[in-house]
């Protein structure tokens, strides 16, 4: 079975919208990305499909396609790539290689999940993320973090706020996404993902993390 990655850059709290200039896909200003760039590429490989929503697509083919004198790699592969735009009011994708889900989009990602291939992989789209991560259809997360902090918030996955302290043998208090409580071993947990800024780069960590280390944090 092919594998259904979600692919993101996000800050650490959580966004992928971009209100500022803290995602630089083609490496303009002063940031050297090639580590980034190097990792797309690794991944790209491995896959040969890209699903994304409609309001997503139209922001990708309204970009990259323009960019001729592209030196990251990045049209050469969308261009290439099999893409699938879920939409029901799109009627032409005019992009190569593209192909329009109008309905039942759970059913119709599996039965893709079950034809023969390379990953496929979702980007941006939160709202197609969502309901591909209720219809368990997603086996993998792939989340570029950046060191940036955003008011407003197009979030992920559906998860809350907190900090992460006190944590055994660590003295820091880091910033995290709640996604859900369980309860285990005789206490409630809940499973968190937490950014580690004590270096360079931000560790991006998941854990099942004991309540008493957790607290909210304010909006």
């Amino acid at each position: 079975m092919r594998t259904l990655a979600i692919t993101q850059n996000i800050t650490v709290d959580g966004s992928i919208e971009m209100l500022g200039d803290w995602f630089d896909p083609q490496g303009q200003g002063d940031t050297d990305n090639s580590d980034l760039l190097e990792e797309l590429h690794r991944q790209d490989r491995d896959a040969d499909g890209l699903l994304v929503g409609r309001r997503t697509f139209q922001d990708l083919r309204g970009y990259w396609p323009q960019q001729s004198d592209d030196t990251t790699g990045i049209t050469a592969y969308l261009n290439q790539v099999q893409k699938y735009v879920v939409s029901s009011t799109m009627a032409q994708p005019d992009w190569q290689n593209s192909k329009i889900v109008t309905s039942d989009v759970a059913n119709t990602v599996g039965a893709l999940k079950e034809e023969p291939g390379q990953d496929i992989v979702v980007t941006g789209s939160i709202t197609l993320c969502h309901a591909l991560i209720e219809a368990g259809l997603v086996d993998q997360y792939r989340l570029f973090v950046y060191p940036v902090v955003q008011v407003r918030r197009d979030r992920a996955v559906g998860a809350r706020h907190c900090w992460v302290s006190g944590l055994p043998g660590d003295p820091g208090r880091w910033p995290g996404l709640l996604a859900e409580w369980a309860q285990r071993d005789g206490g409630w947990f809940g499973r968190v993902v937490y950014a580690v800024d004590d270096g360079d780069p931000v560790v991006l960590v998941e854990a099942w993390v004991a309540a008493e280390h957790l607290e909210p944090a304010a909006r």
